[in-house]
């Protein structure tokens, strides 16, 4: 792969001026939970597709979009016709939950692209404006549906900031959740990967819910990400989802698809869970639905609408803007099959990738599914972890004959950082994920051309080598 290695103009010193004071009055006023203005020390003034402008003249390409919200890059046209036709048209920006024309189009056009099976009877929840009400709004239904409290999910999950989401969520400590392990090749908690582990996944999972003495009792629901996005990129095998709506429909377990970050054309399929085929009973969703606005719905089978008016609430519940935003995004990457080519340029950039990773050994594992992918970067020169097998070993053979492979690398934060700085330096925004914040990720919006593609894996390998040789020598 070519490395592009251009630095980008140094911008006029008044600019860098304003940005820097900027920058300064943020540090002062502003919480320390702040998070990606750390790493990323830029202010954006204006911005388009995929490029954005900071107040120091530089531009970048932002393969962050809003951690996945944009999923047309930043301002599209389409979407910003639709928030003036809005404006222009003098109707309520602020309604509550009443009906309008506005939240009619959104939610018919939201139930247009549902999976087959669920929209058919399919009821919505509006929420607060953020995933993390969403997921709240999906636990309260399934306890109040099944009368039951405990909850499964799975190691590596994230699915929000505020209690119930957090508890939900991998790093959680004193929690109501019986955890289960999500399945993956490079780190596999079975020392497996590949279709073995997520069998032995799948096996675990039944056995905890069918043994009288696991200490599990029945939950009102799994919860699951189809693609785990900050656990550090890691796809659901198929089989997998699949076995795990068996496993639940068959115990009467409410499953919940959290596609927050997955959703709307993401993967390579408009809903991540349509690569396996199953119907979820619940979905969480939010980010790329609001067209680059706050909003956030649940979509569930009518058969569990059993709460009572008011059970689940929120004044900023009504965000008009946001649904034409989010109506005008989704009927456009419907009608522009974005979700196809999501898959086409991903797997182009998945193999690009994994080409450039047979010439650095702090390459871990490339892994993703259409436009959301990860690079998790590792210390080659440490001693590999044990226990862990390549995902091409012969999967026929008996366990006992399966000694691990491939072992994995201990994860490098410090080189994933460096990258990170890197990249900025070239004019590319990237996040960090993972367990150690070691997965160098990318979400660029799915309007992304070939050409804006190869830039950025350009940028991207010119980063990496710089900061392996740096920190590696």
């Amino acid at each position: 792969m070519p490395h592009a290695g251009a630095q980008p103009v140094a911008a006029p010193a008044a600019q860098t001026t304003a940005h820097e004071g900027i920058l300064r009055r943020q540090a002062a006023r502003e919480s320390a939970a702040r998070t990606y203005a750390r790493a990323l020390p830029i202010v954006p003034v204006r911005a388009r597709g995929l490029t954005i402008e900071g107040a120091d003249g530089r531009r970048y390409l932002d393969c962050l979009s809003g951690a996945g919200t944009l999923a047309l890059g930043h301002n599209h046209p389409v979407v910003l016709e639709a928030i003036r036709k809005v404006l222009d048209s003098g109707a309520p920006l602020h309604v509550l939950d009443l009906a309008t024309p506005v939240k009619d189009a959104f939610t018919t056009e939201l139930f247009r692209t549902l999976p087959p099976g669920l929209a058919d009877r399919a009821r919505i929840q509006f929420c607060g404006p953020a995933g993390t009400d969403a997921v709240e709004a999906a636990l309260k239904l399934v306890r109040a549906a099944t009368g039951r409290d405990g909850l499964l999910a799975f190691t590596g999950a994230y699915h929000g900031m505020t209690a119930g989401a957090l508890e939900a969520s991998g790093g959680a400590s004193a929690v109501r959740v019986g955890r289960l392990p999500y399945p993956q090749d490079y780190r596999c908690p079975f020392g497996l990967g590949g279709a073995r582990g997520a069998e032995l996944s799948a096996r675990w999972t039944e056995n905890l819910l069918d043994d009288t003495k696991s200490g599990v009792p029945s939950p009102a629901g799994m919860i699951l990400e189809p693609v785990q996005g900050e656990g550090g990129v890691y796809p659901a095998p198929d089989a997998w989802l699949r076995r795990m709506r068996e496993i639940t429909a068959a115990r009467g377990i409410p499953l919940i698809a959290d596609e927050v970050q997955t959703g709307v054309g993401r993967t390579g399929a408009f809903w991540a869970v349509e690569h396996s085929g199953i119907v979820p009973d619940v979905m969480v969703l939010s980010k790329a639905i609001g067209g680059s606005l706050p909003l956030a719905v649940v979509v569930y089978r009518d058969d569990l609408d059993v709460w009572p008016p008011g059970a689940h609430a929120g004044t900023f519940r009504g965000n008009q803007l946001a649904m034409a935003a989010g109506a005008a995004t989704l009927a456009y990457v419907r009608e522009n099959g974005l979700a196809e080519r999501a898959a086409t340029l991903g797997a182009r950039m998945l193999a690009q990738l994994r080409s450039l990773a047979a010439h650095h050994p702090c390459i871990g594992e490339v892994r993703g599914r259409g436009l959301m992918i990860g690079v998790e970067l590792v210390d080659p020169h440490a001693n590999a972890e044990p226990g862990a097998a390549s995902a091409q070993q012969h999967l026929d053979a008996p366990l006992a004959d399966l000694a691990p492979a491939a072992q994995p690398r201990p994860p490098a934060p410090e080189l994933a950082a460096a990258v990170q700085r890197e990249c900025l330096r070239r004019g590319l925004i990237v996040e960090l994920g993972g367990r150690h914040s070691s997965v160098v990720r990318l979400l660029p919006p799915l309007t992304l051309t070939d050409e804006q593609a190869t830039a950025v894996l350009d940028r991207l390998a010119d980063a990496l080598a710089t900061a392996a040789h740096a920190h590696l020598r």
